[in-house]
C-alpha cells in the first residue's frame, strides 16, 4: 500500500471515531494569514484589520519583565496558581484572589465555563451578531444555542432576550461591548437583562473590550452591577487586546464565588498560563498611564473612521471597542478578497444575515486610511 493510499485509509478511519457533534462544528476563523496576503499582493507592508489586536503595542514594563525572566531562566513550570497575577487582578478590583481565575486568554475560560457546566442537551442564549466561540464551545460539548438578534440599529431588543431567558437557559453568555458590531449596553439595558435572567442561569458577562468603552459615562460597570447578585456570575476580562498582550494569552475571570473557579480548575489544564504571560500581565496592569493612552487613541481613530466611511455611505455600527462592523453592500467574502490583493487583511462576517458585513479592527492613521480608501475604491467597483 502506498503512502497516498494508506493516508486516506486512515483519514476514513479517523472519521469514523470523531463525535458526531465535534465533526458538525463550525471551524474558528482567525482570518486570512498576513503572510499569505503578503505574497498574494506583492506589498512590502501588510495592513492586518483582523484581529482586534493593538497597534499601540505593549507598556514598556512588559518588555523588561519578560528580560527578566528570561534570565532567571524558564526550566521551570509556571505557577500552577498564578497567585501573585491573581492577588494583583484581586487588588486590582477589590474581589479575593480566590475568586480570580486566570486563562489562556479570556477564550480558554469560555472554554473551561463549558466543559464544568453544560450537559448535552442545556440551552446557552447568546447574542446575534456574535462571537463564534459563544456557540462553538457550548456546541462542542453537546448543547444547544440559541442566539438573540440586535435590533436594526445594532443595538438591545429587551423584548427578544426577555423571550429567550424565559426558555431557561443553564448558561447565558452576554458580551459588552459585543463582538463583533461594538455596540454597548448602557446602565440600564445591562441591569434589565440582569433581572430577567433565570437565578438559576450561569451569566456570563464577557468584557474582552471594557477597557475601550469605559470612557462613556453610559458603560456600566459590570463588576459592580454583579457583585449584588445572589446568583452564579463570572465577568470575564482580557490582556489581550487593549494592554496589548495578544501574542502571550492571559485573560482572566472574576466569578461569583470559589465554588464555581474551584469546579474550573477541576477541568483546566493545570499549567493553563505560562510564566512569561503572568510576569507580562502583572508589568501590564500596573502602567496605568500605558493603558489610558491606548484607549485615547484608539477612541480618537474609531471616532474618526466611523465618520469616514459614513460619510462615504457605509453603514457602520456605532463602536465602543476597537473595531468597526461595516456594511459594504457585497458579499464579505469578495470584499475580503479584494482586500487581500492590496495588502489588507480584515475579517469577512459569515453569521447568516450579515453576509455583507466586515469587521476591521483600527491600526495607526495612516493604515487607516489607506484601509479606507481601498475599501472605497473596491465597493463602488462592486462584483465583477
Amino acid at each position: 500500500m502506498s503512502a497516498v493510499e494508506a493516508g486516506a485509509v486512515a483519514a476514513a478511519t479517523s472519521a469514523s471515531v470523531v463525535r458526531r457533534v465535534v465533526a458538525g462544528l463550525p471551524a474558528y476563523d482567525p482570518g486570512a494569514d498576513p503572510d499569505a496576503v503578503a505574497v498574494l499582493s506583492g506589498a512590502a507592508h501588510v495592513i492586518k484589520l483582523s484581529n482586534n489586536e493593538s497597534p499601540f503595542g505593549s507598556s514598556p514594563a512588559v518588555a523588561e519583565a519578560v528580560r527578566g525572566r528570561l534570565d532567571s531562566g524558564v526550566s521551570r513550570y509556571p505557577d500552577p496558581t498564578g497567585r501573585r497575577l491573581a492577588e494583583a487582578v484581586g487588588e486590582r478590583l477589590a474581589v479575593p484572589a480566590e475568586r480570580v481565575v486566570l486563562g489562556n486568554g479570556s477564550e480558554n475560560i469560555l472554554e473551561l465555563l463549558c466543559q464544568a457546566v453544560l450537559d448535552p442537551g442545556d440551552l446557552v442564549t447568546t447574542q446575534a451578531p456574535g462571537f463564534s466561540l459563544h456557540e462553538i464551545f457550548p456546541r462542542m460539548v453537546g448543547a444547544r444555542v440559541e442566539k438573540v438578534p440586535v435590533t436594526e440599529e445594532f443595538g438591545f431588543d429587551p423584548s427578544a432576550w426577555r423571550d429567550a431567558l424565559a426558555a431557561g437557559p443553564k448558561l447565558v453568555f452576554l458580551a459588552n461591548p459585543c463582538n463583533p458590531t461594538g455596540a454597548m449596553l448602557n446602565v440600564g439595558e445591562l441591569a434589565h437583562l440582569v433581572a430577567e435572567t433565570p437565578e438559576s442561569a450561569l451569566l456570563v458577562l464577557d468584557e474582552a473590550y471594557c477597557e475601550f468603552a469605559r470612557p462613556d459615562p453610559g458603560y456600566p460597570d459590570g463588576l459592580a452591577l454583579l457583585r449584588e447578585q445572589h446568583r452564579p456570575w463570572i465577568v470575564l476580562r482580557t490582556f489581550s487586546k487593549a494592554y496589548g498582550l495578544a501574542g502571550v494569552r492571559v485573560g482572566y475571570g472574576v466569578a461569583s464565588d470559589t465554588a464555581l473557579v474551584q469546579a474550573l480548575d477541576r477541568v483546566r489544564a493545570p499549567y493553563n498560563v505560562n510564566q512569561l504571560a503572568q510576569d507580562a500581565a502583572i508589568a501590564a496592569l500596573g502602567d496605568h498611564a500605558h493603558l489610558a493612552e491606548t484607549v485615547r487613541r484608539t477612541g480618537l481613530e474609531i471616532a474618526r473612521v466611523t465618520d469616514g466611511l459614513r460619510e462615504a455611505g457605509f453603514r457602520v455600527a456605532p463602536s465602543s471597542a476597537n473595531f468597526v462592523f461595516i456594511d459594504t453592500g457585497c458579499r464579505s467574502d469578495w470584499v475580503a478578497q479584494e482586500l487581500h490583493r492590496v495588502g489588507i487583511v480584515v475579517k469577512a462576517w459569515r453569521e447568516p444575515g450579515y453576509e455583507n458585513f466586515i469587521r476591521a479592527s483600527l491600526s495607526l492613521p495612516e493604515d487607516n486610511d489607506v484601509f479606507v480608501r481601498c475599501l472605497m475604491r473596491i465597493c463602488a467597483k462592486g462584483e465583477q
